[in-house]
């Protein structure tokens, strides 16, 4: 994150004996990255967050690579996917490489189980549902279509008021999930033509501490191996924290698009960075100026990505057949671009209401045996004219 934030009770120095009004110590817990060498937080437990009573194997099956996928271009319908689940359980790997897995989940069930991803950051972005994510840092209100960005060796909770509609499309990252750096200045303040800034964030708010000493089950994810480890004290005891490491929410509504003369490169969309992959997003917004400007995008060959689309809501110009949880993949080496007529179709139109969120990835993706199940078996023959 690119600013600092301190909540609930914190000694004047880090490091130092930190005393409850009893005399016994809090238990001061650094969570840094990159070793000691990047961002970090501090955090103040009741309890020592090590006292562990148990750890036994745990499963949760999210699907099988797809070994003989054709290098091709896919559209698939990800609802096609749908389990039933909590909003761990519930997840369908859909694409991954080495440095980022995709996944879509229909949230059907709560859990009281606390969940820690050890080795990767997560993007949820909140398809359908609302609700609260409580963590170690507090409580953070949940709303349609945010960005919720978890660093790794979180231990939290997402909890939605109901189930009657709850989708996710989950992004993992092996490598920290970041603000693009040419958005912030050398003290790390997103700049003026940055397209969002520090106050459409939000961060959790501290709780009353939990100190309460049981049986408390943690679901920890390391790669794709599951254990669960059995706490002895309710992991959300602390009495403060400061930092710059924590989750945080972002609604895709408060992206402010860029506008040009031509058209602009997907690029221009980015939201977040990370090793090896970008996310952008579309959003609704003014068309290129140019008294001749084609607003559909140019035809362009990944030869460097493969691109995955997560269409949320609109009309999506470029082609037809799309809906809210539609997905395509143009992979590295296939040319791509509108669909027959939409080129054509475009000229003239002002605007666009569309929403949906982009991942290019910087190596080949891996497919699942879910786009089988899922996918459109006539997309790659759809550009061939009648």
């Amino acid at each position: 994150m690119p600013f600092y934030v301190k909540q609930g009770q914190i000694p004047n120095k880090r490091h130092i004996a930190f005393e409850k009004d009893n005399g016994e110590l809090y238990r001061e817990e650094l969570f840094s990255t990159h070793g000691f060498s990047n961002i970090y937080s501090n955090k103040y437990h009741h309890n020592m967050p090590t006292k562990a009573i148990d750890v036994a194997p745990y499963s949760v099956n999210h699907g099988e690579a797809w070994q003989d996928a054709l290098i091709q271009n896919y559209k698939l319908d990800s609802k096609k996917a749908d389990t039933q689940g909590n909003f761990f359980s519930a997840r369908n790997k859909i694409f991954f490489n080495n440095d980022v897995a995709m996944y879509t989940a229909k949230v059907t069930e709560a859990t009281d189980e606390f969940y820690r991803n050890a080795y990767c950051d997560e993007v949820i972005f909140v398809h359908e549902g609302e609700g609260t994510l409580y963590s170690e840092y507090g409580e953070l209100a949940v709303k349609k279509w945010d960005y919720l960005v978890i660093p790794r060796g979180t231990i939290y909770q997402l909890k939605f008021n109901d189930f009657n509609n709850v989708r996710l499309f989950v992004i993992e990252s092996a490598s920290m999930v970041e603000i693009p750096k040419h958005f912030r200045n050398d003290y790390g303040q997103l700049t003026e033509s940055a397209p969002y800034c520090e106050r459409d964030f939000r961060v959790p708010e501290l709780a009353e501490a939990v100190v309460e000493k049981g049986e408390f089950p943690l679901v920890c994810k390391f790669g794709d191996k599951y254990q669960l480890t059995t706490l002895e004290w309710h992991p959300f005891d602390l009495v403060g924290w400061d930092g710059f490491v924590y989750p945080w929410a972002f609604n895709i509504t408060e992206y402010a698009p860029k506008v040009g003369k031509i058209h602009l490169p997907p690029s221009d969309h980015i939201v977040f960075t990370a090793h090896n992959f970008v996310v952008c997003n579309f959003v609704p917004r003014l068309y290129d100026f140019h008294e001749k400007s084609i607003p559909a995008p140019y035809y362009h060959n990944n030869i460097d990505s493969d691109e995955v689309l997560y269409y949320v809501d609109g009309d999506f110009m470029s082609r037809t057949g799309i809906e809210p949880g539609s997905m395509t993949l143009h992979q590295k080496g296939v040319p791509h671009g509108p669909q027959p007529g939409k080129t054509e179709a475009s000229i003239g139109k002002k605007e666009t209401y569309e929403y949906a969120v982009m991942v290019d990835t910087f190596a080949p993706l891996q497919l699942t045996t879910h786009v089988q199940q899922c996918m459109s078996q006539d997309y790659n023959r759809s550009w061939l004219e009648d």
